[in-house]
């Protein structure tokens, strides 16, 4: 690691959760859901520390037997529905700072709910800040080629309009999917934001990393993705596992 690079990863993972009431440690896969987060940080070789930050003394007690660092109770104020995720992250960037004297160069921010990452995304999306000092942000986002509406004052609009016809004659449009893998500049945290200005963004149409587990549908499908079509998260190998699956499936 180049000097003057202190990387951390955040995994905000509060107790509250009212979709799936004590959702961070529900079991996916065999394992607690915060699991898969710690792990992919834990395994990433750029990653110096890996922090989870949580108001809830039983997944601090998860989180520490997983092998993550659990420095600080995030307080209340910052873990309430309300909240903002990208407060919890400056509360521990602050923390480290005041608490211990540690400079955060740059922060991964690993959602929990967001398991069917890549390994190999967070690496990139570190060296990616290494590489350009320039950049103030590298993320992963989704690229779809559907046409969005939104409404304002009752009437309908296009949001994004690429027409119709064949999928390969449009432009994409891409949806940030910071949850999976996201790297921000420190300073950028510190001024309360996830993502800065000056972004490089790695684009994924791979839609099983969509599988956001919020609510109960969303902890039996990501289940269903691990037993039944063999993809684990944190895998590097994308499509594979799918494509196999369809092509068993059709003979």
């Amino acid at each position: 690691m180049p000097e003057g690079n202190n990387v951390i990863a955040v995994i905000p993972a509060r107790g509250g959760s009212k979709g799936i009431p004590r959702k961070n440690i529900q079991i996916v896969g065999g394992k607690p859901l915060i699991a898969w987060s710690i792990e992919a940080s834990i395994n990433c070789p750029l990653i110096d520390r890996t922090i989870l930050s949580t108001d809830d003394e039983e997944i601090a007690e998860v989180g520490l037997k997983l092998g993550a660092e659990v420095p600080f109770i995030r307080p209340t104020e910052f873990a309430v529905d309300h909240a903002t995720t990208e407060s919890a992250l400056k509360h521990a960037v602050d923390w480290l700072e005041e608490n211990e004297g540690y400079r955060t160069d740059i922060l991964v921010f690993l959602q929990p709910t967001d398991i069917f990452r890549r390994q190999r995304w967070l690496s990139e999306c570190v060296n990616s800040l290494i590489d350009d000092k320039d950049l103030e942000s590298c993320f992963v986002a989704y690229a779809t080629y559907k046409n969005f509406w939104h409404v304002k004052s009752g009437k309908y609009s296009h949001l994004s309009w690429r027409g119709y016809g064949p999928r390969q004659s449009k432009s994409v449009i891409l949806r940030e999917d910071t949850g999976l893998a996201c790297a921000t500049r420190g300073s950028v945290i510190k001024a309360g934001n996830r993502i800065g200005d000056r972004v490089k963004i790695i684009e994924e149409d791979d839609y099983i990393p969509s599988i956001d587990i919020q609510y109960p549908f969303d902890l039996w499908l990501a289940n269903k993705v691990i037993e039944e079509w063999g993809r684990m998260p944190n895998d590097d190998h994308g499509h594979a596992a799918l494509d196999a699956s369809n092509g068993a499936n059709n003979g």
